[in-house]
């Protein structure tokens, strides 16, 4: 199973879960953000949302996808997953809150914790 992570407003994911899909527009001011590696997720999370909270973390199964995917090099050469399209809600096989320390950084610690 080839995994995907997605940082999300909690309140959006709350949302999707509701309406039973999933979109990416949710962090239209950061945009869509994917990692395949919990260490891509931390440096993500440090780079672009340092010190907010009410985030949550989306583990998706790439295999239950129903939206293309591809994997695309960033500028300094890593490559990240972008999904291109709504994130069918079966394909999340786990949501957590996703919360920074008291010093606003995210650390391995902030991907303990689960709420579904």
């Amino acid at each position: 199973m080839a995994i995907i992570y997605h940082i999300a407003r909690r309140a959006d994911w709350l949302r999707a879960r509701a309406e039973g899909v999933y979109r990416g527009d949710t962090l239209a001011s950061e945009g869509f953000i994917h990692c395949s590696t919990k260490d891509q997720v931390v440096r993500v999370a440090n780079h672009l949302f340092m010190g907010r909270s009410g985030l949550a973390l989306l583990t998706i199964d790439e295999s239950r996808l129903k939206s293309e995917v591809r994997y695309e090099a960033a500028v300094d050469g890593e490559v990240f997953p972008h999904i291109y399209g709504p994130i069918n809600l079966d394909a999340v096989v786990r949501a957590q809150a996703f919360e920074p320390g008291e010093d606003g950084r995210f650390t391995d610690e902030a991907l303990k914790v689960n709420f579904d």
